[in-house]
């Protein structure tokens, strides 16, 4: 059988393997009849590098040769537009750039001279010796690239330029080294500024030897900021025709799965459940599953005919890092954590427009954060065209970020070795309290923490956060259930784990501290004790807690501090 192409970015290296591909030739008219300057944005690990070399290996001039070896057996094979190998390819990658910041404009030099070298080349038939004597004589990698692009102009070609990672070192330094840095990299006479200026200028030119370009990037952001507004071409990332250019559809997957001889009905659910429900539109009914999820999963299950033991990729997560400085002022939690929490606690937002382009400054505004959320993959469109959590990888992505930036700004940090014990046992011996009673023990002591518990909503929210640091369960918060909707409910993750003993439902009640008393606590406590009754007889609860021992648990807090915790079944027990 075909090899998965799991780790591979180059088109040349998958069909030289024979590696398992999935044709997609059949967008490259629709991005020649879109435009010629074109800015793609997709979240991390969704084929954007692999997509850049295949356009690379059907526009170089220099492939003529390799056009059927490349691209024999695809739609573009049988029907090729009159651009087939018609351009000199210069490319630019610039995760390969150095973002430690006394060293990063001397990386970015020296990473330039080299593509300006080996575009030379590459292309020494067609550029001649002149090519590389005036060349030497550019000091910057933008003389370089302005006179790279009148000299190929001047002979009558045409250069196409593809960027990928284009804001890759800018990202890393915004985040690591600050705001101030970042101006001067993007801003002013900043030099990846001026360079994306001459990108500009040259596209503009009579008579100048680009092309086409096709740039790509995790966000908009560092794009408007060195183009003054995002000016350098069509920002064709929310088209709706190219939502299903990177990633792959259901049934995409379900044959990938038929060809590897694997139960498609079994892995499917599994598999939709943690990788799928990404749309890059409001106005798609099309979901799609992430590309390197998928491929990851398939491998793994190959070699040991199970489910990996992580299911989310390590290579796959954002850095947390990078959403740090958005979140973290001054070692204080801002609005924009806040913003995250809340859409932690409903899986959605208000917010429906994603925005195209917006510059650093404008992020504190809500709408742009979450516009942010969206192009990094942590908020997708449904079929409704609301903004909401895709699946169960970008839960456990936000419930990280919130352990995180709790313990970032020194406001909570607990023994994560020993909460994942507890939650072990609370899934295999029935023993829930002692998961409750630790967090509530640690809350007691760290004093800092009591300040943002304010709220059912954002006790719901920090549970999650917490219960979340295990795998074993799949947990459910605000789903409509027995006519009512439950707070937690701790669906067993069989898919993984096939003997897991126990599942949970959990209600939650909050008095304010000046409102409590033995009586009122008594009171909240029947309540939640119905509601729970009644969350039971749902039908989905039934069947997905099949196999194990459904514990209804009723929690109440009194401000930040527990006060009372029950088991609808067993004896109350109420601690003050």
């Amino acid at each position: 059988m075909k090899p998965i192409p799991y780790g591979l970015a180059s088109y040349k290296r998958i069909r030289k393997k024979d590696c398992y591909y999935l044709d997609k030739t059949h967008y490259i008219p629709q991005l020649e009849a879109i435009g010629e300057f074109l800015f793609f944005i997709r979240p991390r690990r969704f084929g954007k590098s692999s997509w850049l070399t295949v356009l690379e290996g059907y526009y170089d001039i220099n492939r003529v040769d390799e056009f059927d070896f490349l691209f024999k057996g695809t739609y573009i094979y049988d029907n090729p537009t009159p651009e087939k190998n018609s351009y000199l390819i210069l490319k630019f990658n610039f995760s390969e750039v150095s973002p430690q910041l006394d060293e990063v404009k001397e990386s970015f030099y020296e990473y330039t001279d080299d593509c300006f070298y080996f575009f030379g080349v590459t292309y020494r038939e067609l550029l001649g010796d002149e090519y590389f004597r005036m060349i030497e004589r550019k000091k910057s990698p933008h003389g370089k690239l302005r006179f790279l692009l009148r000299y190929v102009g001047m002979l009558g070609h045409k250069v196409y330029i593809l960027v990928d990672e284009y804001d890759n070192f800018a990202n890393t330094i915004l985040s690591t080294a600050g705001q101030t840095a970042y101006h001067e990299l993007t801003r002013g006479a900043g030099f990846f500024r001026f360079f994306f200026n001459l990108l500009k200028g040259a596209a503009d030119r009579m008579d100048t030897g680009v092309g086409r370009m096709f740039i790509t990037g995790v966000s908009p952001v560092t794009m408007d900021d060195v183009t003054s507004g995002f000016n350098i071409g069509q920002q064709i990332s929310l088209y709706p025709e190219l939502n299903e250019l990177l990633g792959f559809t259901k049934q995409d997957v379900i044959n990938i799965l038929e060809y590897y001889d694997l139960e498609s009905n079994k892995l499917l659910p599994l598999m939709q459940e943690w990788y799928d429900n990404y749309r890059f539109s409001s106005q798609v009914e099309q979901a799609m599953f992430n590309t390197d999820m998928v491929l990851y999963f398939i491998k793994d299950y190959l070699r040991r005919n199970a489910p990996p033991d992580e299911m989310i990729d390590q290579n796959v997560k954002i850095d947390y890092g990078k959403l740090r400085h958005l979140m973290v002022l001054d070692k204080r939690l801002n609005g924009n954590f806040s913003y995250l929490t809340n859409i932690i606690k409903t899986r959605k937002t208000a917010i429906k427009n994603v925005a195209s382009s917006f510059p650093m400054e404008r992020l504190t505004k809500k709408s742009n954060f979450i516009s942010l959320l969206f192009y990094f993959g942590l908020l997708s469109y449904t079929n409704k065209g609301e903004l909401q959590i895709p699946n169960e990888t970008v839960k456990q992505l936000m419930y990280s970020y919130i352990r995180d930036g709790y313990e970032d700004v020194d406001v909570f940090n607990v023994d994560v070795w020993q909460l994942s014990s507890l939650v072990r046992e609370m899934a295999y011996q029935g023993e829930w309290r002692a998961v409750f009673e630790f967090l509530a023990d640690e809350v007691k002591k760290q004093t800092s923490i009591r300040d943002y518990l304010t709220g059912e909503k954002v006790i719901q929210t920090f549970l999650l956060a917490y219960l979340s640091v295990t795998d074993y369960y799949l947990i459910r918060t605000e789903v409509e259930m027995g006519k009512g909707f439950v707070d937690l409910y701790m669906e067993p993750f069989f898919g993984k784990y096939e003997d897991l003993q126990y599942s949970y439902l959990i209600e939650l009640k909050y008095i304010t501290r000046g409102e409590f008393t033995d009586d009122k606590l008594k009171e909240e406590l029947a309540e939640a004790k119905t509601q729970l009754q009644k969350y039971a007889t749902d039908a989905r609860v039934i069947k997905r807690s099949q196999g194990s021992q459904l514990i209804k648990v009723a929690l109440v807090f009194a401000g930040w501090e527990l006060k009372g915790m029950s088991a609808v079944e067993n004896r109350e027990e109420t601690s003050e």
